[in-house]
């Protein structure tokens, strides 16, 4: 494991956004198959149930930030329709291509357009979306109360802020079980697969461990002036959707 901690403890403030795109730029061709093989297909189910507890009406608007390849942008095209609007946006520009051809080729582009923007410096005014959400990237961000703070500048007053990470599992089993997967199989099954040689795949489970717990991250939630902050694990706390709103 010393690997990994070498290659997380090199990443600073001032480095991790390069560091970070470098890693997604090198993994992104394969991204959507390697989150299915290493997910064991229930990335698909994270991210529905998680799309499926905001109240989304036809017509309404949404960002999603750290979008990769756009899998919760579809997901909330489907909620707002053809009169509703998505914004996809991504700091990596070969993520966010991939992204926008999965849009254009199941016929949502004129739902969802593509952004090629920081997520801690989101360039839309105040008050712009029904509902903002991150899923599986807040964690890469540099500043997470920055994103945070955003996120709940962007959204109007009763508006929604949902993000879905990984998380810390509830029971000893299984955060030893986690352990061995994560920072064993994972990162060779992931490199293997991949053929990547920019260690995403060791950085992302010592990422997943210094990220904040749910009782945390809540915390961190309502500092970003965000009320009624919430959080419901699912796969025993390997994932987390937090919710709140302004």
């Amino acid at each position: 494991m010393n690997s990994e901690l070498q290659l997380i403890d090199s990443i600073t403030p001032d480095n991790k956004k390069e560091v970070v795109g470098r890693m997604f730029t090198s993994a992104a061709r394969r991204y959507d198959l390697l989150n299915t093989v290493l997910s064991m297909g229930l990335h698909h189910y994270w991210k529905r149930y998680a799309v499926n507890l905001l109240p989304v009406k036809e017509g309404e608007s949404a960002i999603d930030l750290c979008a990769g390849t756009a899998d919760i942008s579809v997901l909330l095209a489907g909620k707002v329709r053809s009169s509703g609007r998505v914004v996809a946006l991504d700091l990596n520009e070969e993520m966010l291509l991939l992204g926008d051809k999965k849009v254009r080729d199941m016929k949502l582009d004129s739902i969802i357009s593509c952004t090629l923007a920081n997520a801690e410096e989101i360039p839309y005014p105040d008050n712009s979306f029904d509902y903002a959400t991150v899923a599986f990237g807040i964690r890469n961000v540099t500043d997470i109360p920055k994103c945070l703070r955003e996120m709940h500048r962007v959204i109007k007053p009763g508006g929604h802020v949902l993000c879905l990470e990984f998380s810390k599992p509830t029971t000893a089993v299984m955060r030893a079980l986690y352990d061995i997967y994560s920072f064993y199989l994972m990162p060779s099954i992931g490199t293997w697969l991949s053929g990547d040689t920019t260690n995403v795949y060791r950085y992302l489970p010592e990422s997943i461990r210094r990220f904040p717990a749910q009782e945390e991250f809540k915390a961190m939630m309502e500092e970003a002036g965000l009320k009624d902050a919430h959080y419901t694990n699912l796969t025993g706390g390997i994932v987390a959707v937090h919710q709140g709103e302004k």
